[in-house]
């Protein structure tokens, strides 16, 4: 049984940042992400950071978020730097269980938290 929960989420003017933290209930040395949906569009791979931390990213977020972890807290990390209205939406932080190499893939996650809403405003 693995539980996730998010925290970190906000409204900001674009240009700012936001820090978002999960909490997983035991470690994990498999593959574990972020995704995001906006109303009305499909479920988004934004980051991911496999089990020896090799990171995976959205064309769409290169550069401006980095996703981390802090094993020893069992933390996992979204920065997310010079926001953008479009990078507005429902974050959620899954885990796979199983896989070692960072995906992007909603279909590779088993355990799912249960969102923090992120709002850019222009």
């Amino acid at each position: 049984q693995v539980q996730l929960l998010e925290s970190g989420g906000g409204s900001v003017q674009a240009g700012g940042s936001l820090r978002l933290s999960c909490v997983f209930s035991s470690p994990s040395r498999t593959c574990m992400g972020w995704f995001r949906q906006a109303p009305g569009k499909e479920r988004e791979g934004v980051a991911a950071i496999g089990g020896t931390g090799s990171t995976s990213y959205s064309d769409s977020v290169k550069g401006r978020f980095t996703i981390s972890k802090d094993s020893a807290k069992n933390i996992l990390i979204l920065q997310m730097n010079s926001l953008k209205p479009e990078d507005s939406g429902l974050y959620y932080c899954a885990s796979t269980g199983w896989r070692f190499v960072p995906s992007l893939r909603a279909s590779d996650y088993t355990y799912w938290g249960q969102g923090t809403q992120v709002t850019v405003s222009s």
